[in-house]
């Protein structure tokens, strides 16, 4: 379920870990929530050469907007989405696992920096391109050796940034790096108490975003991820019903509607709205006795694909509308709009079989061949 985990080899902690062992729902929204994304950053097609922030009509330009306006409006509130369920997905794959501070980092790398770094270095030549052509950058404007830098410690959204810079999106993957780490301290507590350590966390973290602390991005990062994992030890009670979870859900999901369209509290309703979606997909999970939705089982390795190479994929197609019709206006076509949900969505599955795994193996092998040279050095 975690991106990239090692599985341990030794019995799990008691207690730590529900017998439900895969979430089939689950991994599929993990794909959805990529895909809703994409219909918020359809925008930036239409987005001229300009070196400050352009408004869009979405209502306008969108194909579709009609039936799919949820989606161009609020699809970017799938990211906390993200960060809520990694939390319940870490919780469920770590808490249990008596050695799983001594691989945490090691398979974290193993398994984001690869792609991340492929992706970062294109879209820095990509965007040269772009430059080279109009004469400034296409959406994220700084380009420059800091953000580079920061870009590739991932440290890119930890403060010291100006703005998102290069593959933009991927500032969400660097503020849950420090929920990482979070969670890698906080493990030993979270195993004697899981909900309330997690709830607590948390808590502090959102309080601290409501009340607009400076670098409020990582603080509802770290909200929403370890309310993720508050709910995982929540299901560890006994919480992980049906008939619990999607009356929640639907309350939750009605608190959501009152917070945005009464009180227009837009992050109040974000957040409700988000722990509704994940307990309406848990419901869904739990009601799955006899795992019809096994085939979903392995949907969600391609989220982190299709996250990370929509906006490279994007940036080329403009480049080469660009250059070949002069007028963005297929991009108001449906047809369009098909291609290119499409064309990421199979990025992300070709990536994940042919670039990320082995990748991934190859990063674990090089650092188990490191350990055992050292070993007889030793």
């Amino acid at each position: 379920m975690v991106r990239g985990a090692e599985v341990s080899r030794t019995p799990p902690l008691p207690g730590l870990r529900l017998e439900k062992r895969h979430f089939n729902a689950l991994d599929l929204s993990r794909l959805l929530a990529a895909c809703a994304v994409l219909f918020w950053h359809y925008q930036h097609f239409f987005v001229p050469p300009v070196d400050f922030q352009f408004h869009v009509a979405r209502a306008k330009v969108s194909p579709l907007y009609r039936e799919l306006w949820w989606l161009y409006d609020y699809g970017h509130v799938a990211v906390q989405y993200f960060w809520a369920v990694s939390g319940f997905v870490f919780a469920h794959v770590y808490l249990a696992d008596a050695g799983a501070r001594g691989r945490f980092w090691l398979a974290r790398v193993a398994r984001l920096w690869p792609l991340h770094l492929l992706t970062l270095v294109l879209v820095a030549v990509l965007q040269a391109a772009y430059s080279g052509v109009n004469g400034t950058e296409f959406i994220y404007h700084h380009q420059d050796i800091k953000h580079f830098v920061l870009s590739l410690g991932l440290a890119h959204f930890w403060g010291w940034q100006a703005d998102q810079s290069f593959n933009g999106p991927s500032w969400s993957l660097s503020t849950e790096i420090l929920a990482y780490a979070v969670f890698w301290l906080l493990l030993p507590g979270l195993r004697k108490s899981p909900m309330l350590l997690a709830l607590t966390a948390a808590a502090a973290a959102l309080a601290l975003f409501f009340c607009k602390a400076p670098d409020e991005a990582v603080f509802t990062c770290i909200g929403y991820f370890f309310g993720g994992a508050a709910v995982y030890g929540a299901a560890l009670k006994g919480g992980l019903r049906a008939g619990v979870l999607a009356p929640l859900a639907a309350m939750l999901a009605v608190a959501a509607l009152w917070l945005g369209r009464s009180l227009h509290w837009e992050d109040g309703a974000t957040l409700a709205g988000t722990f509704a979606a994940l307990l309406a997909v848990l419901a869904i999970d739990t009601a799955d006795r006899d795992d019809k939705l096994a085939a979903a089982r392995h949907l969600g390795d391609a989220s982190y694909g299709v996250y990370l190479w929509h906006f490279p994929i994007q940036l080329m197609l403009v480049l080469l509308i660009d250059a070949t019709l002069g007028s963005r206006g297929i991009a108001r076509q449906p047809a369009f709009l098909l291609f290119f949900v499409g064309a990421s969505v199979l990025a992300g599955f070709a990536s994940h079989r042919w670039f990320e795994r082995p990748a991934q193996k190859l990063v674990l092998k090089l650092a188990s061949k490191r350990r055992e040279r050292k070993a007889l050095t030793a």
